[in-house]
């Protein structure tokens, strides 16, 4: 058996200011912007630069309970981690683009990490994972 995990959705208050924030900001890719005329909303997907796992996808709000969940998907915790071949060449890079980070880089044993806020304030790990991490192994495989 094989499956994979193909998107993850995120709760967005604006599709275009998202795509603004993703694309502009981060360097993500926009996969896809379908509009969906039946349910009149948006089939955004955007992907960090030459990834070929999980995409997300900017599910705009459309409900006054789905609003409270917008920037803060995870309760308070980290809720997405981005990795990076260069560290220090993204993080210098996001701080230029006024990414607000809400942890200084560290050293730990996994690898070089800090945390960053998107636009709506989910907490994102920047990291640089070591070579011999098991999820760096196994990506080479």
């Amino acid at each position: 058996m094989k499956q994979s995990i193909v998107h993850i959705a995120l709760v967005v208050r604006d599709y275009d200011e998202a795509i603004d924030f993703y694309v502009n900001k981060l360097k993500f890719e926009l996969v896809e912007d379908t509009y969906q005329a039946e349910q009149d909303k948006r089939w955004v997907v955007v992907s960090p630069p030459g990834s070929s796992g999980v995409s997300l996808l900017l599910a705009r709000a459309s409900k006054a309970e789905q609003d409270r969940f917008i920037g803060d998907q995870a309760g308070g915790r980290v809720f997405l981690f981005l990795n990076t071949d260069d560290f220090w060449r993204d993080y210098e890079r996001m701080l230029a683009e006024g990414i607000h980070f809400v942890r200084a880089p560290k050293e730990q044993e996994y690898g070089t990490v800090a945390v960053f806020e998107d636009l709506y304030g989910n907490l994102w790990d920047l990291l640089q994972l070591n070579d011999d991490h098991p999820m760096v192994v196994r990506n080479r495989s």
